[in-house]
């Protein structure tokens, strides 16, 4: 390849917690004759050095990460790199987490069961500075955010830390693994568990324990 051609390739910094996982995105990328990948992390620390050592122009990152939900880095990227491009590829339903991503700083989100091409399409958009969304829920979210979407769900009304926590009490965790997990107080898991009942208009823990077991479950 040219050297011009080389110098003009957008850099990729890849962040996701299975190997397989970044090797497949990594081959795809650097295959194309306008990316290159830079750098991949597994964690959100890792990935927050990265962008300071490797200077990235786009950031693919996914919504599960083993020290820190994708959601929080992306604030946090989105605070030290003002502007730079993020997209998200996810195992999760679009459904669930596209218009939290967008909200954190996200430019577009995408699941893993898309195939390469759409996957370069997303990453190519977003890096151009647009948003990439499926057709579908590209007219959900323009709903949502210019306030014509009213009938949301009660799970849609959780805060992004709240959605952790509720998420982690519906897979049985208890409140001190959920704090070990999220690097919180426990106190902050039981203030955040209140305000997930009041919100959902649960009276009790056993009633939120339950709910979000079928939530859980039904999801699947």
């Amino acid at each position: 390849m040219p050297s011009g051609e080389q110098e003009n390739r957008k850099r990729v910094l890849i962040v996701d917690d299975h190997p397989i996982t970044r090797a497949g995105l990594a081959q795809l990328i650097n295959h194309q004759p306008d990316l290159e990948v830079c750098a991949e992390a597994d964690t959100a620390s890792n990935a927050l050095a990265a962008l300071n050592g490797y200077k990235p122009d786009l950031v693919v990152v996914d919504i599960t990460l083993p020290d820190k939900s994708g959601l929080e880095l992306i604030k946090d990227i989105t605070a030290l790199r003002p502007g730079l491009p993020i997209l998200v590829i996810s195992m999760h339903d679009e459904s669930l987490y596209a218009e939290r991503a967008l909200r954190a700083g996200a430019r577009g989100y995408i699941t893993k069961r898309e195939g390469g091409r759409k996957l370069t399409q997303a990453i190519r958009t977003v890096a151009g500075g647009k948003i990439y969304l499926s057709e579908g829920m590209a007219g959900q979210i323009l709903e949502v955010f210019s306030g014509g979407y009213r009938a949301r769900s009660p799970i849609q009304r959780l805060s992004d830390r709240e959605f952790e926590v509720f998420e982690l009490i519906g897979e049985g965790l208890p409140t001190n693994e959920i704090a070990t997990k999220l690097h919180l107080s426990a106190k902050t898991v039981k203030a955040h568990r209140a305000n997930i009942k009041r919100k959902l208009n649960l009276k009790t823990i056993t009633e939120l324990i339950s709910f979000a077991a079928r939530w859980i479950e039904n999801r699947k």
